[in-house]
């Protein structure tokens, strides 16, 4: 598995989600994504937030030794995500497609004008703007997985996206196995013959050489 991760690319797993998300019902919105304990609007506002934030950090030109930037993230109600975004409900699915595409095309502009060899800062640790992308990617690919469970669509991204967001932040997962399932295992959400399901997992954001 090798190849950059690009600008591009983001846009295109964003994209491919919300032509997806676009096709649910519009009374399902509520419904729990997944495995998770949020529901599928509820996860849009979450992913949402994730691109907002990451591009936020490429943008922070004074990165402290915490990183963390001092929005104020605050859920709706006990036990939902954290968030700066959220979407008012009374636009309706419409309304929530529009903020994930604005907060992707914010990141999407940082990676493109963001210097490559710029450091920010992440829990995982320090990334570049190509991390970030990929970071962008796991989190659509494999949240579009969760809302696709809750909102009874179909989902499978390409394979080829898939393989360069393993080798770019999961470098230790399996090579020889299929992309998308190997990326659903590798981030807790499915199951690979012959290793067990993963109930910790973490990717690695270090730039790579």
């Amino acid at each position: 598995m090798s190849g950059h991760i690009t600008a591009d690319d983001l846009d295109q797993a964003v994209r491919l989600a919300v032509a997806t998300l676009r096709k649910a019902s519009p009374d399902a919105w509520d419904s729990r994504a997944g495995s998770l304990v949020w529901t599928c609007w509820e996860t849009v506002e979450h992913l949402s937030d994730d691109l907002f934030a990451y591009a936020a950090q490429l943008g922070s030109k004074h990165q402290p030794e915490d990183g963390v930037l001092p929005f104020v993230w605050v859920p709706r109600r006990p036990g939902g995500p954290h968030n700066v975004i959220h979407a008012d409900r009374d636009a309706g699915p419409d309304g929530l497609m529009r903020v994930l595409e604005a907060c992707s095309a914010l990141l999407v502009a940082m990676v493109r004008t963001t210097p490559s060899d710029s450091l920010a800062y992440h829990g995982y640790g320090a990334s570049d703007p190509e991390g970030f992308a990929a970071m962008g990617i796991v989190e659509t690919l494999v949240h579009m997985h969760d809302m696709a469970e809750g909102l009874g669509l179909a989902w499978e991204p390409p394979g080829d996206l898939c393989s360069r967001v393993l080798a770019r932040l999961f470098p230790d997962a399996p090579q020889t196995t299929v992309p998308w399932p190997t990326l659903l295992w590798a981030t807790g959400r499915g199951v690979l013959p012959g290793r067990p399901r993963l109930t910790e997992w973490r990717w690695n954001g270090a730039p790579r050489e």
